[in-house]
């Protein structure tokens, strides 16, 4: 509990929107609500399975936005310990909030690692949906574009964990083994491995 505590300060002194801790004690934690009562404050993962169907531009926005959140807490110096879509929530001005405070990865790796780690879990999250929308080929290219512009330490170990998962391209594209195999080799294919 009091590494949760921790995460949600050091989180917000960077000046990223989590949910504020209204109380505390042995039992638990009481946490503010990121929305407003009465309104939706969807995840990024919500709303792009909702967009599978819809345009390729709107599946795009959403994971760009993704990307913007990410590129901000790193900017600030921070990282996150499950950077899912699951856990990007969109606040009701639109500000993209964090809802992952669980682990500090930067406790036992450098904070580089860190933000390829973040990295990874999204694109892991958001490929499939960017498959299933017939956007994977765009978003490569917005992804490739927005990679250009982080710092390179970063885009070597992205490279680097690319090559290491070069096997995922071995396995069949269909839903045989799993729609988590199906997941990772999507991100594979969206990080920059074959198309």
């Amino acid at each position: 509990m009091y590494k949760r505590q921790r995460r949600l300060r050091a989180l917000a002194a960077r000046g990223l929107r989590v949910p504020q801790v209204l109380a505390e004690g042995a039992p638990g934690l009481l946490l503010a609500h990121l929305g407003l009562p009465g309104q939706d404050t969807p995840s990024l993962a919500v709303e792009m399975h909702a967009a599978v169907r819809a345009r390729p531009q709107a599946m795009l926005g959403l994971f760009h936005q993704g990307l913007d959140a990410l590129g901000t807490a790193h900017a600030a110096g921070a990282c996150l310990s499950q950077a899912f879509a699951r856990n990007l929530v969109r606040c009701p001005d639109g500000v993209i909030g964090y809802v992952d405070f669980e682990d500090d990865p930067a406790a036992v790796l450098a904070l580089p690692q860190c933000q390829a780690r973040d990295l990874l879990c999204y694109l892991h999250s958001t490929a499939l949906h960017l498959q299933e929308a017939g956007a994977l080929p765009a978003a490569r290219e917005v992804w490739a574009d927005w990679l250009e512009l982080q710092p390179t330490v970063v885009q070597a170990l992205l490279r680097t964990s690319v090559r290491q998962m070069r096997w995922l391209r071995r396995l069949p594209t269909d839903r045989r083994w799993g729609r988590d195999l199906q997941r990772a080799r999507a991100a594979w294919v969206l990080a920059g491995g074959e198309g």
